[in-house]
């Protein structure tokens, strides 16, 4: 049923989530919740939608458990002006909508991304001294350009192709943290969280430059565990100049109040367990 004489339009949209315990990753599964199965049933409840396929409903791209993003997209075909509070309504407070865009029918929010932004986060050892900072930013310098990351991937049963252009890839010590930027067109999976592993293994002097470097070979096969996933945010997805989004404030004052909550609830944690571990009771 057309609403007010809507015609069909797709909108683009930006939202977060927290890769919160109860989330088994963006990408819908059946029988486990999802950051996916949340926006879907969201706007069915809200009349937006009547099923994904129905509605070309897609997201940008996925995420295992524990991964969090900041602006992630998602689109779909619809014939109702959108509401994000509206949406948001039907939403946990650690899912968000936050800006969108009218785009074309046939636009695709995963094929059209000009790249993704990823950062990861990790807490800064307090002995410095261990860690070889240059070392980790030459390694970060070779990662860009064209490569084969067979090694720094997942392998799955799927053939996939392995090449990547990496279109910057940095590091900067915060205050207490590690922080790391990746930006490519698109990455394998766990290929972030691999690049972290070998990049720290650099850096606290476990393996060389050179040996870095061989995990460029694909005729090798090399394993390992990636880094821990509650380090890493999608935080962007860049599509040039092409779309134009317009951020609702309403949504973007409900997002920023969630992050300043928790923010402050896991300050006082960090402070009580600080607390805690001293012996001068009494």
């Amino acid at each position: 049923m057309k609403l007010l004489g809507m015609e069909k339009t797709r909108y683009l949209f930006k939202f977060y989530y927290i890769g919160a315990d109860e989330y088994f990753g963006s990408q819908r599964q059946p029988n486990y919740l999802t950051i996916e199965e949340c926006l879907l049933t969201a706007l069915q409840e809200k009349n937006y939608i009547h099923g994904a396929k129905k509605a070309g409903f897609e997201v940008a791209s996925r995420t295992d458990k524990f991964v969090s993003a900041r602006g992630s997209t998602f689109s779909f075909i619809t014939e109702k002006i959108p509401i994000l509070m509206e949406i948001n309504s039907a939403l946990p407070k650690n899912i968000g909508v936050w800006a969108y865009s009218k785009v074309p029918t046939d636009f695709y929010s995963r094929y059209n991304a000009y790249f993704r932004h990823y950062k990861y986060i990790l807490t800064y050892p307090k002995d410095d001294s261990m860690v070889n900072l240059e070392a980790m930013k030459k390694v970060c310098k070779a990662l860009e350009g064209r490569h084969n990351f067979k090694n720094f991937s997942k392998i799955g049963k799927e053939k996939v192709k392995n090449i990547r252009d990496m279109i910057s890839t940095s590091i900067i010590i915060e205050g207490n943290f590690i922080i790391f930027d990746f930006k490519s067109r698109a990455f394998l999976r766990q290929q972030i969280r691999r690049m972290v592993t070998k990049i720290l293994e650099v850096g606290f002097g476990k393996i060389s430059y050179e040996e870095f470097i061989d995990l460029f070979d694909p005729s090798k096969d090399i394993s390992y565990q990636p880094a821990d996933p509650f380090g890493l945010i999608l935080w962007d997805i860049n599509y040039g100049n092409n779309v134009s989004f317009v951020i609702d404030n309403k949504s973007k004052e409900r997002r920023d109040k969630y992050f300043r909550e928790q923010e402050q609830k896991f300050a006082l944690k960090k402070k009580l367990f600080n607390f805690m571990q001293h012996n001068n009771i009494g």
